[in-house]
């Protein structure tokens, strides 16, 4: 599943991440310190280093906006969220065909976190930079992303997916993975498709018994297939 959630930040969130970003300084380092062993050949940009305390000023806002957002609950399902991290590709740069790898070690607790979901918040307009899609191929095509600042795709980290080459501008970008209570794709939409059913139904008062039939088959699912 692929899943789009718009105004993930605020514009007054945007602009406070932005100038942490644009005042961070020494504290932007080559990329290939995160990369794997199949990404380290193809990644060709720059991110945040995970200690500073840029990084930990700027995730402690995404994490809050995530912690409030009812989309993001529903999709992700999540149980562990690796601190988010924050990259950018100048003209040049780009991140060849890959996919993440399974297993991340959380940088302050060293605990083991499966990815399941991989997640791309986009921090800058789509007017700044020229390239710089994050295209994703899975066994429906092709996908080619490239939302407005504030909106974030989440998609499965089985995935093999690249950042086009940035020709014009800079491209900046929050990035992160989830590792889900539901570890399946196909049964994590599943229940994704169900929990929106029930909202849709509760906002027009549909029949009740039936609206709480479908909550407890919802729950019932959870407790089948989630993992805690």
């Amino acid at each position: 599943m692929m899943l789009t959630i718009a105004h993930v930040l605020g514009p007054d969130q945007l602009a406070e991440v932005r100038a942490l970003l644009a005042a961070a300084g020494d504290d932007w380092v080559d990329g290939h310190v995160t990369a794997g062993y199949q990404g380290a050949p193809v990644k060709h940009n720059q991110q945040i280093a995970e200690g500073s305390d840029v990084a930990a000023r700027a995730r402690f806002i995404v994490l809050a906006a995530l912690e409030r957002n009812p989309a993001f609950i529903s999709g992700a399902l999540p149980r562990q969220v690796y601190p988010p991290m924050f990259n950018r590709y100048h003209a040049g740069m780009a991140f060849g065909p890959h996919v993440d790898g399974s297993i991340r070690l959380h940088p302050q607790t060293g605990a083991k976190l499966r990815t399941d979901i991989s997640a791309t918040l986009f921090l800058n307009e789509p007017g700044d930079y020229d390239g710089g899609e994050l295209q994703i191929m899975d066994s429906y095509g092709l996908h080619t992303v490239k939302l407005a600042a504030g909106d974030m795709v989440l998609y499965p980290a089985t995935s093999l997916h690249q950042v086009t080459p940035v020709t014009r501008g800079t491209r900046l970008a929050c990035f992160f993975w989830i590792e889900s209570l539901i570890r399946d794709d196909a049964r994590r939409s599943l229940v994704h498709d169900l929990d929106g059913a029930i909202q849709r139904l509760n906002q027009t008062g549909a029949d009740r018994a039936a609206r709480d039939t479908l909550v407890g088959c919802y729950h019932n699912l959870l407790r089948q297939w989630g993992e805690t």
